[in-house]
């Protein structure tokens, strides 16, 4: 009984289909940075070169990005990382026992808990603004880093809650009874297997709330009233004036402001992908 062995042709489908996918990769990548370099290339063009119609400028000029230095922004985008890093570690504090607990306790009233959670969620920042004013007026915490902190924590809050129950849910229970008979206990068991396994989970809530208080404007302007005391957004609207804008000085704020969010993704993006393998190997 004879064989034939067929010669097999190279299988050029998967390549290509490869390098279509990575292509309209890059292509969405280049939609989504182009407006940051045009931001960047503005700021970085003389205030005379700002009507020419060219891509780049004859003469780079530094002035606007040593300017927001100068011009005392240097304070407000100190105010803006103690509002975000504040309203980020309130958030996680908070949200990590109550959604750990939802989700590990069927408990009466849960369902209605996490529905109440839930429309929290629905109420725009706004529309509650000048509630949200009187409420810290009477608390004498009007013009205060500390305001800003517990608005953007309780209006981040629900999501937070969400995405870790959703995280703690989705790890097996026999993980923490594995952990238990080998001597841990609850918090033991919290901290060694699920947290690193719902890792993925809390950089989520905290990516969510740091860039959400980052950028967060309408309630700042309320009610941070000195400029001093103002997040980065806010002051870098004192570029637009009345009858002119600056569009050099706006650009190159705006391409400074962008950095620390930038920064965040360097330092956790591996953590991401850490924390879905992590914890549960013993």
């Amino acid at each position: 009984m004879s064989t034939h062995v067929r010669a097999r042709r190279p299988r050029t489908m998967p390549r290509v289909k490869t390098t279509v996918i990575a292509a309209v990769a890059y292509l969405i990548g280049f939609v989504f940075l182009f407006p940051y370099l045009v931001m960047v290339l503005i700021a970085l063009r003389p205030q005379e070169e700002l009507r020419v119609a060219q891509w780049f400028p004859d003469t780079w000029d530094f002035s606007a990005i040593l300017g927001f230095w100068e011009g005392g922004l240097a304070d407000n985008l100190l105010i803006s990382l103690q509002v975000a890093v504040g309203s980020t570690l309130l958030v996680l504090i908070v949200a990590l026992p109550a959604a750990y607990y939802t989700s590990r306790h069927n408990f009466r009233g849960r369902t209605f808990f996490l529905i109440l959670v839930l429309i929290t969620q629905m109420f725009q920042p706004t529309s509650m603004v000048v509630g949200i004013y009187r409420e810290f007026f009477q608390f004498g915490l009007v013009d205060s880093v500390w305001a800003l902190i517990l608005v953007n924590g309780g209006f981040n809050l629900a999501f937070a809650v969400w995405i870790l129950n959703a995280y703690f849910s989705s790890i097996p229970r026999e993980l923490e009874e594995a952990a238990f008979i080998d001597g841990n206990g609850r918090m033991g068991a919290l901290f060694r297997i699920t947290l690193p396994l719902a890792m993925p989970g809390v950089i989520t809530a905290l990516i969510f709330t740091f860039i959400a208080a980052w950028n967060e404007f309408v309630v700042a302007l309320t009610l941070a009233t000195s400029p001093g005391n103002q997040p980065l957004p806010v002051a870098l609207h004192s570029y637009m004036g009345q009858y002119s804008v600056d569009w050099q000085g706006l650009f190159a704020g705006s391409v400074i402001a962008t950095i620390p969010v930038i920064i965040l993704f360097a330092l956790i993006e591996r953590k991401v992908v850490g924390g879905l393998t992590a914890g549960s190997i013993k």
